[in-house]
């Protein structure tokens, strides 16, 4: 007989049947009541054992973290706080949990920072929290690739080891099989490449946007979600140097195109959630509001979790130029009483969190497309527009977090994009490939970038990114 997962037990009708289930205890009380889970669902399973019905030998193995098989029957429940209860039969033991190591670890029913969980990321997803915020991101990796799938796109897997550079920012991990101590030296004394693995530089990627937009321009439609890194020295609570992006690249698409498709998947993919992970996403939220709880009144949220999720899915998209943001932030009242950290004072800054989220939470009250940003504060692969100042950018913002998703219309013109290469001193021969896309029958085609983590982190109402993905990767830091 197969076990059955604890969140189908807990939905089924008590029909007195026998099952099976496994899992870990979560508290045992009295010798006699075990809560267990298994990770399927937030809702532990409460089984009972009658009186006698197993020996002490067996009893004393059942503490906080063993692992069990537990086989019963499945009954009414008399007690309060669950409907239905397994008797038990029999309890076989995987694993045992030393009671005195357990105390010191997440797994002890006391309440924990969430910085002490991150020193333990190989246990922290048994609790309650972890556990919901990873089956939310599971559930939101299923909704990426089924809306794609169902929207014509064909998943592309993208090279994780580059020789190129598509942020232009330089900020790249680099890969090398040299002896560090004593590399092969040219005669100029810089070091060799030409004698490492791939005979020249190499990084981990940072994008896999220009190898997508070469997939793009021979099937139509792709779509990246892989993993990305950064080498910024960003020791802050929205960056991470190894993280996830989801990166659709469109042939014969423009700019407002690129737009429709950015927004009609952010609200598909977050009424997806809000469908299937609605006890977890009740769990977030009432965790949300029990730490705002301890915030200065200006410092909390206006909107709960939910209603936050409901905000995006409801509302549609504000389209707004660049220039018409900086106007209204220039004579915002934040801005005129030197309430912005970094004040607004001329065409050309780049907006910074603060000013995104004044738009979306004070101003226009819904989510909000920026685009036509200055070309001077964009990559180099955006199309320039014809007054030779603004390309074809556009950012959507969002409730609580600022930017989510940055995309643009592709440059698809030879000539002008030699020239912006040019200018910024990207040599040709780097992205010899890319130009030749320009060469073989070119065509407006447009995509964006939006960053897996900053999307869970919207979805789970969590504070810090560290603690959406389950190791994280940052300054100093490569435990696990």
């Amino acid at each position: 007989m197969q076990s059955t997962p604890i969140k189908k037990v807990l939905s089924n009708e008590p029909l007195s049947q026998e099952v099976i289930v496994n899992g870990w205890v979560k508290s045992f009380r009295n010798d006699r009541f075990i809560q267990i889970n298994d990770g399927s669902t937030l809702q532990n399973l409460q089984c009972v054992i009658e009186a006698d019905g197993l020996g002490p030998n067996v009893l004393k193995q059942i503490t906080v973290g063993a692992a069990l098989k537990i086989t019963g029957t499945l009954v009414e429940s008399q007690g309060h706080g669950q409907r239905v209860e397994v008797q038990v039969r029999d309890i076989f033991v995987h694993g045992l949990a030393d009671s005195e190591e357990v105390k010191l670890t997440v797994l002890s029913p006391k309440r924990h920072s969430l910085e002490f969980l991150r020193s333990q990321a190989h246990l922290r997803v048994r609790t309650n929290t972890f556990g919901a915020v990873m089956r939310v991101r599971s559930a939101l990796s299923f909704a990426i690739h089924d809306y794609f799938n169902k929207n014509g796109f064909y998943y592309f897997h993208a090279p994780i080891i580059t020789g190129s550079d598509a942020e232009g920012a330089g900020e790249m991990f680099r890969i090398t099989t040299l002896d560090p101590k004593q590399p092969p030296l040219t005669e100029n004394g810089e070091v060799d490449y030409k004698q490492d693995f791939f005979g020249k530089e190499t990084n981990l990627t940072v994008s896999g946007q220009l190898e997508a937009e070469a997939y793009a321009m021979g099937l139509g439609k792709v779509y990246t979600f892989g993993p990305t890194f950064r080498a910024e020295n960003s020791n802050t609570s929205r960056h991470l140097a190894e993280f996830w992006m989801i990166e659709p690249e469109m042939a014969f698409y423009d700019l407002a195109d690129n737009m429709d498709l950015a927004e009609d998947f952010i609200k598909s993919v977050l009424s997806y959630v809000l469908e299937h992970c609605r006890e977890d996403l009740e769990f977030l939220q009432k965790r949300l509001l029990d730490e705002e709880k301890t915030k200065p009144q200006a410092e909390r949220s206006d909107m709960a979790l939910i209603d936050k999720l409901r905000f995006v899915v409801d509302n549609s998209f504000k389209r707004v130029t660049y220039t018409e943001a900086i106007d209204i932030l220039r004579n915002s009242k934040p801005n005129k009483k030197k309430k912005f950290k970094y004040p607004i004072n001329e065409w050309g800054a780049d907006l910074q969190s603060e000013h995104e989220r004044y738009l979306v939470e004070k101003h226009f009250k819904c989510p909000v497309i920026l685009f036509d940003y200055p070309a001077k504060i964009k990559a180099f692969y955006m199309r320039l527009n014809e007054d030779g100042k603004t390309v074809r950018a556009m950012d959507i913002l969002f409730p609580g977090i600022g930017e989510i998703v940055g995309g643009s219309q592709r440059e698809e013109r030879l000539d002008v994009l030699r020239q912006k290469m040019d200018a910024l001193e990207i040599p040709e021969e780097e992205l010899w490939w890319y130009l030749d896309l320009r060469k073989f029958g070119t065509a407006v085609h447009s995509g964006f970038g939006l960053g897996f983590e900053r999307l869970v982190l919207f979805a789970t109402g969590m504070g810090n990114i560290r603690d959406v993905i389950p190791f994280p990767r940052t300054p100093q830091n490569a435990e696990f």
